[in-house]
């Protein structure tokens, strides 16, 4: 291996890539990632937005002379791929499938020296750019582009409790849920004593949302409890509808006003404003840690 080869350290989205030594890395956590994925995905990286042949694929890999299942050993490799990068052949990411040809790297890819490693294009009198001062440039620019918190600004915490507040989520969720279609007649007369224009068409959007959310709540539920590996890129495509629905369910606490009075309610909507915000962070420290095992 060349110097040149040696000091190559592909950074791309929140991962980056150590040929030097084959390590793949999440937001700094080691992915578990055997070597013929790896060499995959620096091929790939060499030549982001190009077409990588199979056959080239094929010689880079076992040479000429290995026989081997070749179609099956690609394709177990780039699917190994894929897992660790959280992307899927139907909605790539990252790795594109063209079909019968091969395959195409198609997110952004920067090139950077790892830490200790001078860059041989810089001038003498500058100071070389370690990756740990890349990554605290990308993720510091990262941060100040993103209104949400990110997976790495997330503090460590138990696994088993991290696990146990997603499923206490859920079931509040489903409680308000079920509830809420329990008492249906009570609801309605809460919307016409509060003189709401069209009671029945807000009673017929609370039904479809509740009936709608349930099964979104049991997916969730058995996503934490069966450790789903594509969970967090399942609810980042659901997080922007299910957040203007859990938005409106923050008001279900008004839906108890002839239990308890307007002030305890309006603090109740105010706490569940926060919560998709919670569930979304829940989510990406279960993944994250999920990564480290």
């Amino acid at each position: 291996m060349t110097a040149r080869t040696a000091a190559r350290l592909f950074r791309f989205g929140s991962f980056e890539l150590d040929e030097a030594t084959g390590e793949l890395r999440k937001f700094g956590i080691r992915m578990k990632l055997h070597s013929q994925p790896v060499q995959v995905l620096v091929m790939l990286l060499e030549r982001p937005s190009e077409l990588v042949a199979r056959e080239e694929m094929r010689e880079r890999l076992w040479g000429d002379d290995t026989i081997v299942d070749f179609d099956h050993g690609l394709n177990t490799a780039v699917n190994k791929l894929r897992e660790a990068l959280g992307d899927s052949a139907a909605q790539p990411r990252f790795v594109e499938t063209i079909s019968g040809r091969g395959y195409r790297f198609i997110a952004p890819v920067t090139l950077a020296a790892p830490a200790g490693k001078a860059d041989a294009s810089a001038p003498a009198d500058e100071p070389a750019t370690t990756t740990a001062e890349v990554g605290a440039t990308d993720d510091a620019a990262a941060s100040s582009r993103q209104l949400l918190t990110a997976s790495h600004e997330l503090p460590a915490a138990s696994r088993t409790l991290v696990r146990t507040l997603l499923f206490l989520t859920q079931a509040m969720y489903l409680a308000f849920y079920l509830g809420a279609l329990a008492n249906i007649p009570e609801i309605e007369e809460i919307f016409t004593d509060a003189r709401l224009h069209a009671p029945s068409i807000l009673t017929t959007l609370l039904v479809t949302t509740a009936v709608v959310l349930i099964p979104v709540r049991l997916y969730l539920f058995a996503a934490v409890a069966f450790d789903f590996q594509q969970l967090q890129t399942k609810f980042k495509r659901l997080f922007p509808a299910l957040l203007v629905l859990d938005l409106l369910w923050a008001l279900s606490p008004f839906l108890l006003i002839h239990h308890i009075n307007g002030g305890l309610a309006l603090g109740m909507t105010a706490a569940l404003v926060y919560m998709p915000f919670a569930q979304r962070s829940l989510v990406l420290m279960y993944t994250r840690d999920r990564a480290r095992r």
